[in-house]
């Protein structure tokens, strides 16, 4: 008799927690890069909003390396609970740069949406003797190989928007590989580099702040996101476009109410107007999808150009 109280007491006690609405405890947001840069910027934003959506605290967690790898892993692993969410770009990237992932990025993951999209602004330290594109250009077919290009990792919007840059003008840089889009940054700040193709909310403070040298975003023409600034076919170079984006993924197996939960409460801090206006001052547009199925189709179709970028550039992580 008494077991089959204890029994029914835990019956009840589970029925109760499905019964609890979600969320009903903080959030934990993973992003697999550094403060400072792209990447931990729109974690924070979509921290804000998602905290103000649901009610409950969002934690922003960032766990840099690997080319966003471990936060990906940290995530596909924990429990599909809806607790533990992800902020990273397409991981598509990963797959062709990497031999061995602990990871599935079709399987082990469920796409919410796009949070926001931009193109990499193309610097150069301010005692480079440049002034724009075509003098870049220029400058580096006169030295092949003598231009250290800071790039914030191996398959990072940065580091693939100078892959193809090299393909499109011709040219070649030596690559330093940092841990993030901050360090990187900071090395074309300090000399040790010449050259950084950086996510806008990375580097628009030191731009504004004439700290270094903006020649091109890397869209074919000027972006209100980023103005005064030319694009890259404006600036002297047609046939060159990059842009990047971040979104959210729950692990595989989320009850679908908790991902349509979060996809609207995403999508409507989105919309809003300041939200839309603190994207646009870094560089970037709002682009959440219509569903989680649409982000997974924009994720699908995507794929396929993405990882022939990465076997082209030849890199390669072991």
């Amino acid at each position: 008799m008494t077991r089959v109280l204890a029994f029914l007491a835990a019956l009840a006690l589970c029925a109760s927690a499905i019964a609890q609405p979600y969320p009903n405890k903080p959030l934990k947001l993973v992003v697999g890069y550094p403060p400072g840069g792209s990447g931990d910027f729109t974690t924070r934003l979509a921290a804000d909003e998602l905290t103000k959506e649901l009610g409950q605290a969002v934690v922003v967690e960032n766990k840099p390396g690997a080319g966003g790898n471990i936060a990906h892993d940290y995530v596909a692993h924990s429990p599909p609970d809806g607790y533990t969410v992800l902020n990273a770009g397409h991981m598509a990237l990963n797959r062709a740069l990497y031999k061995n992932l602990s990871y599935d990025p079709d399987k082990d993951f469920i796409p919410i949406t796009r949070i926001a999209t931009g193109p990499t602004v193309i610097c150069v330290n301010n005692d480079l003797p440049v002034k724009n594109l075509r003098e870049l250009i220029a400058y580096a077919k006169a030295n092949p190989g003598k231009l250290f290009n800071a790039s914030a990792g191996y398959a990072s919007a940065p580091h693939l928007a100078s892959v193809l840059f090299e393909a499109v003008a011709g040219v070649k840089f030596t690559h330093i590989q940092f841990k993030g889009g901050g360090p990187a940054t900071q090395s074309l700040l300090a000399g040790d580099t010449q050259v950084n193709f950086a996510t806008a909310p990375t580097v628009m403070g030191f731009v504004r702040a004439g700290r270094i040298r903006a020649l091109a975003v890397s869209i074919p023409h000027a972006s209100p996101a980023v103005p005064g600034i030319p694009g890259a076919e404006d600036a002297g170079l047609p046939g060159y476009e990059y842009t990047f984006w971040f979104g959210l993924y729950l692990p595989a197996g989320t009850p679908p109410p908790i991902v349509e939960r979060l996809h609207a409460a995403m999508v409507k801090g989105l919309a809003k107007p300041d939200v839309q206006a603190k994207l646009a001052l870094q560089g970037m547009d709002a682009t959440p999808d219509a569903s989680p199925a649409a982000f997974a189709a924009h994720i699908k179709r995507e794929a396929p150009q993405l990882e022939k970028l990465v076997r082209d550039s030849g890199a390669k992580v072991e």
